[in-house]
This record gives structure tokens, C-alpha cells and sequence, in this order.
């Protein structure tokens, strides 16, 4: 029997998953992401779902002949690591995946994804239409999306294709991205900015609001939630709108998907403000083809199912090669 392990690193969870050659899910595990205080414990953290979810298959981690990592950027593919991760601490400067996981699994068939690019896999491997033109949008702790373009997925030659999220949307830079630099989409729109953006725009017009400004644990939650009641939130909420909908014309413009799928906490939990917005202002933006824009079909399983599709046919996600 031959056994296929998932793995699914993000800035806030770190999730494992074990699947027999037919697909079928036998074990799984999650954890938090560690905060530091070096890389070796985010790799180490890695390390022990996959052990523990190969516990609750019933196997020993050796057993599994392939595995597939979705993982926050920016990749050193050669190297098979996370280098400076924007969404993480300073001191988390370089997280090896490839190596160990390697070394637990026995096998060298271990394939490093930029998350996106493993949600695109898990799109294009369980869609029924299975369109060879497609992209995988997050909008959570961070914004990238996976690509598709005639049937390939685009990785680039260090593996860092499709940062959309670090796209320069407002040459003025209002925002700074976590990555250092202004301006970026990321900086406006993810779930770790949103809070950002909503207190330097209360700055420039202190009006009157029931959203926790001040309080250090105010967050993209407080904003969705207050939407609808509270002036000062929906207008938060329109501004983020605007700037996803400018990213998504860029990447129509870029990339001519049939669809897009979108996942990540922010889209997940807060749909009809997120999507219906962006839907909404695509024919002022697009002078092209506007695709199908709809929620993701995986849910927040989407990194590592495409993950796990990719151990299961060479990192490529192709059904073909089953």
C-alpha cells in the first residue's frame, strides 16, 4: 500500500495530512505556527504533525513514498526553504523543509509549493471542469495566488511566481507591506493589515466609531463584523474593496483565467463583502474577458489537499500522471 502525506504551512497554522493511493484521508494533525525563536522550531513544528498525523494513519512515517509541501513565501527552492518570511517574526529568517522532512519520510520524493501554488494544484485536481486557465487567490494573513496558464502551473525559477500580493497598487504608499516595502496590496488588504489600514485612515479622519481602534487586539475581525452598523467600518470595508478589485483586474490582465477561486480566513468568513465587491466593479476595471469569480471548493483545506495532489502525481498535480 502506498501511503501520501500533505503539508500545509502557513503564517498561523501548520497542518499535516496522510492519504492512501486512492486519495483517501487516514490521518491528519495541526498545530500553531511557532513565533520563533529561529526557523528550526517552525521546521520542527512541521515535523510533528506529520508524525502525528502518520500516528493516527497507522503507519510509521517511512512508509509514506512521496509528500507535498504548500508553504508561505518567499521559497528557496533549491534549497527547499522558506527564506525572511514577511508574516513572521525578524528572528525566523530561514526554515528548512525539504531536508528534513526527507530525512523523517525516507524518500526524496518531497515537492516544495509556494501555498497558492499548492491551492491551484488542489483546485485543478478536484474541479469537475478542471480549466487548464485558472488562478487560486488567498486573501488571509497575507494575499499570493496560485496560476494556471495552459495547463501549468507557474512556479518561477525560484519558485515565487504569483506574489500578487506584493503587486505595487498605490504608488503613493500609503501602506507599508510587512515585507518592507509600500504601497503593496498585502499592505491594504490582508487579514494582518486591515487593522493597519483602518487605523491610519481614522487617523486621517478621526469620525466618531464603535470599532476597537485603540485596543492592541483590534482586527480584521472587529471590521467585518461591524459592517453594516457602523459608518467608519463600511467605509474600511469599501476602501479594501477597491484595492482587491484593482489586484484582481491586474491579475485578469496578467494571466486571462477562466476562473477564480478565492480562499484564505478573510474571503472564507466575510464572502458577500469580500467577493460581491469585487465582482461588482470588474467591468470598469477589465478591458479583457472578466472570468468566474467564486469562493474556493476546498474550503480551508485547499493548500494542503493541493499539496497532497502533488505528492500523489510528481508535484505536478496532473491526473493525468495517476
Amino acid at each position: 500500500m502506498a501511503y501520501y502525506v500533505g503539508v500545509d504551512l502557513g503564517a498561523t497554522n501548520v497542518r499535516a495530512v496522510v492519504a492512501d493511493g486512492e486519495g483517501t484521508l487516514l490521518g491528519q494533525a495541526r498545530d500553531r505556527t511557532p513565533r520563533g525563536p529561529t526557523g528550526i522550531a517552525v521546521t520542527e513544528a512541521v515535523l510533528g504533525v506529520v508524525r502525528e498525523a502518520c500516528g493516527e494513519a497507522g503507519i510509521d512515517p517511512s512508509e509514506a513514498v512521496a509528500a507535498g509541501i504548500g508553504a508561505i513565501g518567499p521559497l528557496d527552492l533549491a534549497e527547499g526553504a522558506v527564506e525572511n518570511p514577511a508574516n513572521l517574526p525578524d528572528t525566523i529568517d530561514r526554515i528548512p523543509l525539504t531536508g528534513p522532512l526527507s530525512v523523517l519520510l525516507d524518500t526524496d520524493e518531497v515537492y516544495l509549493h509556494n501555498d497558492t501554488n499548492a491551492g491551484v494544484i488542489g483546485e485543478r485536481f478536484h474541479s469537475d471542469r478542471n480549466p487548464d486557465d485558472m488562478v487560486y487567490l488567498t486573501i488571509s494573513s497575507g494575499i499570493g495566488a496560485g496560476v494556471c496558464v495552459d495547463g501549468h502551473v507557474l512556479a518561477g525559477w525560484d519558485g515565487n511566481a504569483g506574489e500578487v500580493g506584493h503587486m505595487t497598487l498605490d504608488p503613493h504608499g500609503f501602506m507599508t507591506c510587512g515585507c518592507g516595502h509600500d504601497g503593496h496590496w498585502e499592505g491594504y488588504c490582508s487579514g494582518n493589515n486591515i487593522p493597519k489600514y483602518a487605523r491610519e485612515l481614522h487617523e486621517e479622519d478621526p469620525v466618531e466609531t464603535s470599532l476597537p481602534i485603540d485596543d492592541p487586539d483590534f482586527s480584521a475581525v472587529d471590521v467585518y463584523e461591524h459592517a453594516g452598523d457602523d459608518d467608519f467600518a463600511d467605509h474600511v470595508v469599501k476602501q479594501v474593496a477597491h484595492w482587491n478589485a484593482m489586484g484582481v483586474a491586474n491579475i485578469v490582465h496578467s494571466y486571462a483565467p477562466l476562473i477564480i477561486y478565492v480562499g484564505g480566513a478573510v474571503a472564507l468568513n466575510n464572502p458577500e463583502l469580500v467577493l460581491d465587491p469585487i465582482r461588482e466593479q470588474m467591468s470598469e476595471m477589465v478591458m479583457s474577458n472578466i472570468p468566474e469569480i467564486q469562493l474556493t471548493t476546498l474550503g480551508d483545506e485547499v493548500v494542503v489537499e493541493g499539496a497532497l495532489a502533488s505528492a500523489m502525481t510528481a508535484g505536478t498535480g496532473d491526473r493525468s500522471r495517476l
